[in-house]
């Protein structure tokens, strides 16, 4: 039967939407509790929504029951903090699964290539039901950050790199795409990262809000593309020599948690 997906995203796996004007909302994130999770780099996650509503952010599948990540359980002592990331993150009216967000302290281009990986969100996702993508919405303003995506985690011919000012608003299939952020900055950077479950719920969101994945690259001079390619070559080989001294065999293809 397959699972039902969203045209926008088919060719590229990604669309970036109109950007929204962050100044205008105060600065919820600061104000919500973080737990120290981590993901791809350094980082801590404050959740609004979870498995049952407490302030944890692990995958729905490990839990009893354990189930795919949808319908999340939104969290009253976060969303009451944070009205406005609670409502961009409704706005779509698609089924909502983990809803969060990330602080992500400063990572070099080298360091985001190690980090990258593919989440885990379709776990125990029935089939013939909505295949589930994330929306990135950046709270902070990176100017000279970008978001990196690879089809492939080692084959850089096809790298998408996507600007993240203010308002900079995307959605990925992220269990397809290889992904991480690039961030330049010196103070941390915090995006509001959402599960949503592909269907017209989403469909008219992306096509209201001018979804396309026709964007240019973020421009990056050739010899930070080369000194990361080198780094993410250098430490993958690191990380294969710690696990076969221990007589494991490292696994190429992560996926967060």
């Amino acid at each position: 039967m397959g699972y039902i997906k969203s045209a926008a995203l088919e060719e590229k796996g990604f669309v970036v939407l109109d950007s929204y004007n962050q100044e205008l909302d105060p600065k919820e994130w600061l104000d919500i509790e973080y737990n120290d999770w981590k993901s791809s780099g350094d980082t801590r996650f404050a959740p609004l929504a979870s498995a049952f509503g407490d302030i944890e952010c692990n995958g729905f599948w490990n839990h009893k029951p354990p189930r795919t990540d949808k319908d999340g359980v939104w969290i009253e002592s976060q969303t009451e903090k944070a009205p406005n990331l609670t409502r961009r993150a409704q706005e779509p009216g698609a089924n909502v699964g983990r809803c969060r967000v990330i602080e992500l302290q400063p990572t070099p281009y080298g360091d985001c290539l190690y980090n990258l990986h593919q989440d885990d969100n379709n776990r125990l996702n029935p089939d013939g039901t909505g295949w589930v993508v994330r929306g990135f919405f950046n709270l902070t303003d990176d100017k000279d950050s970008y978001f990196v995506l690879r089809e492939n985690r080692t084959d850089p011919s096809i790298e998408y790199r996507i600007a993240l000012p203010a308002g900079a608003q995307l959605i990925v299939d992220t269990q397809r795409l290889w992904h991480a952020a690039t961030h330049n900055g010196t103070e941390p950077r915090y995006c509001l990262i959402t599960s949503w479950t592909s269907g017209p719920e989403l469909d008219a969101y992306i096509e209201k809000y001018h979804g396309t994945d026709d964007v240019p690259n973020y421009e990056v001079d050739q010899e930070t593309l080369e000194f990361g390619y080198a780094e993410q070559a250098r430490k993958d080989a690191a990380r294969a020599a710690y696990y076969a001294a221990k007589g494991q065999q490292v696994k190429q293809a992560m996926s967060e948690a």
